[in-house]
């Protein structure tokens, strides 16, 4: 028997430079969505745009979409990225487009209702990325925004993070932020600073209860293609 096969989660990132091209990918946002769903082989889907600045900020920037997939394995994520006319459509309209392939090594709680992470290898300790997701409570909103200046400038000047993104389905509403690190420490190092943003704004999630749904997912990194700003971002990681 061969060895079983291992989930793979995708985050393709695509930057447009013109107003068309902006405009296009805006309408995608719903346009896309009937494309994706008869994608052979793909799982679990989202259409995001993302925000300004480090980290994640409620200012959208309409120069950058993301599109998450969940895919049974690699072989399957690679053909599809490449040959699936959806995704030849945003690569043609692109300036630039960056995917970063990943397997789960945990994953804790839900999106849109559903676990989409199957996690296969526990206990990994190398380079690795985290995604946070969460939908805020109407009630929260506010208080929730307000934190996130101190934490986007928190992860800008931490030299540890070699990648940092912040997406969502839905602005205000729905918040995805996505990173890479060198390692297990490095990341816990900063979520767990007593004195940070980050830890502060935790503490004042959980005794405000303001998510309405949350998830927190780690991630191996199993490779990456094309360039984000003009090279692999996988390279500002360290080599040993």
């Amino acid at each position: 028997m061969g060895e079983p096969a291992i989930q793979t989660v995708t985050l393709t990132l695509f930057r447009f430079e013109s107003v068309a091209a902006r405009l296009w990918a805006f309408a995608m946002m719903g346009l896309a969505r009937p494309h994706l769903a008869r994608v052979d082989g793909l799982r679990f889907w989202k259409l995001c745009g993302s925000g300004t600045g480090e980290g994640f900020t409620p200012k959208p920037n309409t120069h950058v979409y993301g599109i998450l997939c969940v895919w049974p394995d690699e072989d399957t994520a690679r053909s599809a990225l490449r040959d699936e006319p959806i995704f030849e459509r945003y690569r043609a309209k692109a300036t630039e487009n960056w995917t970063v392939f990943l397997t789960p090594v945990s994953s804790w709680g839900a999106w849109s209702g559903v676990a989409p992470f199957t996690v296969t290898s526990p206990g990994y300790h190398g380079p690795l990325a985290a995604l946070t997701r969460a939908t805020l409570r109407p009630t929260a909103v506010m208080r929730f925004w307000k934190q996130a200046p101190d934490i986007s400038r928190a992860i800008g000047q931490n030299d540890d993070v070699a990648f940092k993104i912040g997406i969502g389905e839905v602005p205000f509403f729905h918040q995805v932020t996505f990173s890479i690190w060198p390692n297990t420490s490095t990341m816990a190092a900063f979520a767990r600073d007593k004195t940070g943003p980050h830890a502060k704004a935790i503490e004042a999630v959980r005794e405000g209860n303001w998510f309405r749904e949350e998830l927190y997912a780690r991630f191996r990194i199993i490779g990456d293609e094309g360039s984000w700003n003009g090279d692999s971002p996988l390279k500002e990681l360290p080599t040993t």
